[in-house]
Parts: structure tokens; sequence; C-alpha cells
């Protein structure tokens, strides 16, 4: 049974914004998630904040439960193909997960020619550019096509506020910012990643079109997953029958992310510049049905919300 549109509606007068929970740690603010340091461990809370363009343009109702869950699925559904740093789930919008050193580079797989932002892989290529983070890409292709192979197109990692920028291995090696043995290793693991979360996808008939994961170093200095894994955050999904359709009548395919927030707040003049426009109360609810959608569709599991206020909960469940 789909989640009610008045709890949506009365969640988004109580959604979870930000975190301030004394005696868990040292805190650091994310776009999305607030992470909390102690005893070597980081307590990673899953906010209802929604980024688009790299700016923090509001919030959806249970948006922060439904991608801690959904993380949560991933890492245990890919642990045999890779180590991540998930520790526990205590809490519907926390996971305790293992303190390692991030990677300086966001590792981009893309499958589609698709993207509507202006470092997209569509944007660039419907420019005429043919020549994407070191990949060549021919002449012929469509809006939304799959691309001949899937192509890895790593960004830099850029602090709150800031977008991060396109580059590719050689710029990255050529800089210095990571090793070519790294990179190279790197590279091997999320290519199995998006193999498995494409062949998952499909067995749920969805397609998995491009995501961005994260890697760190544990204190073997080996890989390790971190942040989140093939979320509707990090990741593009479409219905496969609809995406043939839609594809068969010219259409943009229907998607199961953010990318109906990015849409709603392009038509209104906005994409990561100037101020942000007020997102009204029927996208918010709408945007979170689908974020809900997607948990569901994917994992095969149904979302159980839980409604108490968020704050007090998270201090209970995390005994302080």
């Amino acid at each position: 049974m789909p989640i009610e549109r008045e709890l949506l509606e009365q969640t988004c007068l109580q959604t979870l914004r930000e975190t301030n929970l004394n005696g868990l740690g040292e805190r650091s603010i994310g776009k999305v998630r607030d992470s909390y340091i102690a005893d070597e461990r980081r307590y990673i809370v899953v906010s209802d904040r929604v980024s688009c363009f790299d700016v923090v343009v509001g919030t959806l109702p249970f948006k922060g439960q439904v991608l801690n869950q959904i993380a949560a699925f991933w890492f245990e559904t890919t642990a045999a193909i890779a180590k991540n740093h998930l520790i526990a789930v205590p809490d519907p919008n926390v996971s305790i997960v293992q303190e390692c050193r991030p990677l300086p580079v966001e590792f981009i797989y893309r499958g589609y020619l698709t993207g509507s932002t202006s470092t997209s892989i569509w944007t660039a290529y419907d420019k005429g550019e043919r020549n994407y983070c070191g990949h060549t890409l021919p002449d012929g292709l469509h809006h939304h096509e799959q691309l001949p192979m899937p192509l890895l197109t790593p960004t830099t990692k850029a602090p709150m506020g800031e977008h991060d920028q396109l580059t590719s291995r050689e710029a990255l090696i050529s800089q210095g910012t990571i090793s070519e043995e790294r990179y190279d290793e790197a590279a091997t693991l999320v290519g199995k990643l998006f193999t498995e979360g494409q062949s998952w996808a499909e067995s749920r008939g969805l397609v998995l079109v491009d995501t961005k994961y994260e890697l760190g170093l544990d204190a073997d200095d080996q890989l390790i997953v971190i942040d989140e894994i093939h979320t509707p955050d990090s990741s593009r999904y479409w219905y496969r029958d609809a995406y043939e359709r839609a594809m068969s009548e010219g259409k943009d395919p229907q998607a199961l992310d953010k990318e109906y927030v990015r849409h709603w707040l392009g038509e209104h003049g906005y994409r990561g510049e100037g101020p942000i426009p007020e997102i009204p109360i029927e996208v918010r609810c709408e945007a979170a049905r689908r974020y809900i959608e997607a948990y569901e569709q994917i994992s095969g599991r149904k979302f159980e919300p839980n409604t108490e206020a968020p704050e007090p909960r998270i201090r209970r469940n995390l005994g302080l």
C-alpha cells in the first residue's frame, strides 16, 4: 500500500534538516550527512536535506530514512565484491561506520548518454564535445541512449558549497592527486560494483543509469567503499519498460531519483547559482514518494516510516 499523502505532508513540517548531538563526538557537516567522529568510528546521520547542483535546496520527508536504509541494503548485497565501512544501523537515519581516509576522487560510472546538469555527459555531447573525461565518444548518439560501453568519469571532491570538477584518469595521475596503481585498483573495484548494480537493477525491472562511488583506505591501506552506494541520491534509475517506451516516443524516461527535483528547479530558472526557489509541498511530497518507491522497487522490501520526532529518537537509540 503506497504511503499516504497526508502523512508525507505532515512530515514536511518536521523533517530532519540538521543535528547537534552533543557528546557524540566532533561534528562535520556535508551536503546531506552530519558526521560525528569518536573512538575510531564515525556516526553518520543521514538528514532529509536534498542537494541539487551541489547546493542544498531544501528537505524531503523521510528522505534520510530511505537513503540510510537503501545504502545499508546495498552494502550488504555487495559485501562479497567490495569491503565497505558499515558496522551497524542503530536508527533509521543513522549508520555507525569504520573511520578511514577518503580518496580525493569521486568515481562516476555512466551507462547512458543522459543528464541535465552543466557537467553531464549529455550536455557536453549536445554541445559537440566528443572527448569526455578522457573518453572519445562517437558521433550519432542520441539523448538517453545507452553508451557503447559504461564509462568511468571521475571528478574532484569539492568542499561543501563548491562544485565538483570533471577530470580524467590522466589528469589525476599527472597532478599527483592519486597514484596510477591506486587509481587503476579503484577503477577495477567500482567497475565490478557497477556491473553488479546494473544486473540487480535489471532483475528488479529497473535500469541503473549512472552512479557515484566514494572510496577510502582503511588502517591496512586497503580500499573500502564509503558514504553511500546505489542510492537515489548517488544514482539515476529508470523503469526498464518505461525507458523503452519513452525512447520510442522521443520522451524523457521516468526517473526514480532526485532528477525530478532538478527538473523542477531548472524549470524555475535555478541551476546552482543565485537565490533558491522555495520548493512547494506538493513537489516535496512527490519527490519523497519517488524515493520511497525506489527503495521498495530496488530492495523488494516495504518501507516502514518511523514518524517519531527524529532528533529525540536518534538520541535515545544512540544512548545519548
